[in-house]
């Protein structure tokens, strides 16, 4: 279980996480919903280690990992897909992948199975990352930290920007990983794309926890989400 247990953590003077607390389950997706500047991009931050906490524990099946540099945090198994993407994009598709693959020494039956998923990228494993389409480059950071073979996954922001072919076949990938038993916190705007893949929604509010609400509930009666986000 990844558990975020009571987390502060903001930049400089500003506190954005106030006390907040997470549990994802293997195989499982938990979507974080909340208001602009509600502190979701923080979370992920604070969970991968590249922002340091001033209070509070992240834990990876009872292990205290927010201790550990960012590099470590990912090769302890959580894999990372960051709004933006954040890609070499002078890099070939290929030498992208290889970053991802090198964090846990990773042979080419990984890649094989990455690119299983993404067909698309096996067409421009020469091509640079930053020539592809807004929708490709968001393949390749998935891609990219699904070769770190990572038993929790964290994205934020994945649908931004793109197309609904495209929107469909990073949902379908999420829904693969997650029954294959991997852990998932999905930061996303879009409420139906939450609710066609979540199986929990946690609502935060100026980095405090509102409430956490099974999906299926959810889906039957959106009260909530209007209380919440006003929509």
């Amino acid at each position: 279980m990844l558990e975020i247990d009571r987390i502060d953590a903001g930049y400089g003077r500003a506190q954005v996480l106030r006390g907040l607390s997470l549990r994802i389950s293997p195989g499982e997706i938990l979507c974080l919903l909340g208001r602009n500047g509600a502190g979701k991009t923080t979370t992920m931050k604070a969970i991968m280690g590249l922002l340091p906490l001033t209070g509070g524990q992240v834990r990876l099946d009872g292990q205290v990992i927010s201790e550990l540099p960012a590099h470590r945090v990912a090769g302890a198994g959580i894999g990372y897909i960051p709004q933006g993407r954040r890609l070499f994009s002078e890099l070939t598709v290929a030498q992208n992948l290889e970053i991802g693959l090198r964090v846990k020494n990773s042979g080419p039956e990984v890649l094989e199975g990455v690119l299983e998923l993404f067909p698309r990228l096996r067409e421009r494993m020469g091509q640079r990352a930053q020539t592809l389409s807004g929708g490709e480059q968001q393949m390749l950071a998935t891609a990219r930290a699904l070769c770190v073979e990572p038993r929790y996954l964290l994205l934020d922001e994945p649908t931004e920007g793109l197309q609904p072919s495209m929107i469909e076949a990073i949902r379908q990938v999420v829904v693969v990983m997650r029954d294959r038993g991997v852990g998932v916190l999905l930061v996303e705007q879009r409420v139906d794309a939450v609710l066609s893949v979540a199986d929990r929604v946690a609502f935060i509010e100026n980095g405090r926890n509102l409430e956490t609400v099974a999906a299926d509930d959810l889906r039957r009666d959106h009260s909530v989400i209007e209380r919440h986000l006003g929509v």
